[in-house]
């Protein structure tokens, strides 16, 4: 059964992604790279991704943006779908090793996608040494974020390597043939129905602030100090990154792994009574830290970016649901387990920030705004951060595609104006990071990397008995 969580239009959040591509540095494009034991059947994997882009309605939609932002931009079906468009298969030169995978996979990750088709493709890497092979997905932030994204790939694996092929098909999606007038007619009147919504609640919202002033007065008064404050904070304008090194930013791409245990950073982070995502953040500031003092500059600190998870449970995997805390974060914590304990109180203060809640909304007021207004206003902001990170829950037992067996599953996050992305998506009992550099902020890649494991490492010997 096809899933019907997927919403017409986008929301304001996703709308603002989508926009600010008109800057190139600034796009949105997340790429999972899933390491085989084998190369799938090539007719099994086709025919996986055929119903997947029936039961999943984004697989088949492209987006269409009304004139003068008379409404957000709208998911419809394309007239002709072309699965041999977005699936493609490859052969792998000798000697096929990981470091040519990654190198093949760069120029994927940041090249856009052609706005006129679904924002999505898939390519099956034959001829990896040992006669593996890898499926690089590869899928636009507007249509969903990395939890929905895990959601998304669950619907093409199995959990055996023999489950069979299903007989049946439903029937692929009928193409909605729009015209521009009916864009304009639909646009109009999903504002209109949007705006009625939140007039509707404007009543219940004023009677229960008037009560609330009545009843505590100073109460009210503080939340909304709170909440103004907290507003200031999310969308507070930058001058510049607050590392010294890292300071321009532009196309290229050079993308990395590391390898650890769940249980190695589980360990490290007992040791602070802190999480697997404390031990994971401290690390990566660890190794940032040493890349710093590297090139003689140390940095105090650093300006992070971290997507908060804010998905209800009947959300579903369309669209983002996340929120993006900005903040700045200790570099010149040797300890690394008063480094985790650090980055544990923070993220916990910003988890808490009434702001967050109002992130769509805060992207709907830009999104208001001319797009080349929208784009140096947010895009300024988002230069001027250092590095992202986002930690993300995977598969905790073995998957298998198409016959073969997911070994390792690495997701490679956007910049999105940001010198580094590292992002950690667990896969049964392994850390599987994925490293996004911006080759003009990073010009000495391996250098950095270097710099990253052996922050890793730190923090992991802190839980080696």
């Amino acid at each position: 059964m096809a899933d019907r969580t997927f919403s017409d239009h986008m929301s304001d959040s996703d709308a603002l992604m989508w926009n600010i591509e008109k800057d190139p540095i600034l796009r949105s494009t997340i790429v999972a790279v899933g390491l085989l034991d084998a190369a799938p059947d090539w007719q099994r994997l086709r025919d996986r991704l055929e119903r997947a882009s029936i039961d999943i309605p984004r697989l088949r939609q492209r987006v269409l943006s009304p004139p003068l932002r008379l409404g957000p931009p709208r998911w419809a079906i394309e007239p002709a779908f072309d699965l041999d468009y977005h699936l493609r298969r490859v052969q792998m030169p000798a000697p096929g090793s990981l470091r040519h995978l990654l190198d093949f996979v760069a120029p994927i990750a940041q090249a856009s996608f052609d706005r006129a088709r679904p924002l999505w493709e898939a390519t099956l890497v034959e001829g990896l040494e040992g006669g593996r092979a890898a499926v690089v997905i590869k899928v636009h932030h507007s249509v969903t974020d990395g939890v929905g994204g895990v959601e998304l790939l669950a619907k093409l694996v199995d959990l055996d390597a023999d489950t069979p092929t299903p007989t049946t098909i439903a029937s692929a999606p009928a193409p909605e043939p729009l015209s521009g007038s009916d864009l304009v007619r639909e646009s109009i009147a999903h504002t209109s129905r949007r705006w009625m919504g939140i007039a509707r609640r404007i009543p219940g919202s004023i009677v229960s602030t008037t009560t609330s002033a009545v009843t505590d007065p100073f109460g009210s008064t503080v939340r909304a100090v709170d909440t103004a404050r907290s507003i200031g904070r999310i969308v507070a304008p930058a001058a510049s990154p607050l590392s010294d090194v890292m300071t321009t930013r532009g196309m290229g791409r050079r993308l990395e792994i590391l390898d650890y245990p769940i249980d190695a950073l589980k360990r490290a982070a007992k040791q602070a009574d802190g999480s697997v995502n404390d031990a994971f953040v401290a690390g990566a500031i660890g190794g940032l830290a040493r890349y710093h003092e590297r090139l003689g500059a140390p940095a105090s600190e650093l300006r992070m970016t971290m997507p908060i998870n804010v998905r209800r449970s009947d959300a579903g995997a369309a669209g983002n649901h996340f929120a993006p805390a900005r903040f700045a974060v200790p570099a010149d914590i040797d300890d690394p387990i008063d480094r985790m304990r650090s980055i544990n109180a923070l993220v916990r203060e910003w988890r808490d920030e009434p702001a967050l809640g109002l992130t769509d909304a805060l992207a709907g007021v830009l999104n208001r705004l001319p797009t080349s207004t929208t784009t140096a206003l947010f895009g300024g902001m988002l230069k001027c951060v250092d590095f992202v990170t986002s930690n993300v829950p995977g598969a905790p037992i073995p998957v298998y595609l198409a016959g073969s067996k997911v070994e390792s599953l690495y997701a490679f996050g956007p910049p999105s104006g940001a010198a580094v992305n590292i992002t950690l998506l667990s896969h049964i009992d392994r850390c599987c990071i994925g490293v996004v550099i911006d080759t003009t902020a990073v010009p000495d890649a391996e250098a950095l990397v270097a710099d990253l494991r052996a922050g890793f490492d730190e923090v992991i010997a802190t839980g080696v008995e």
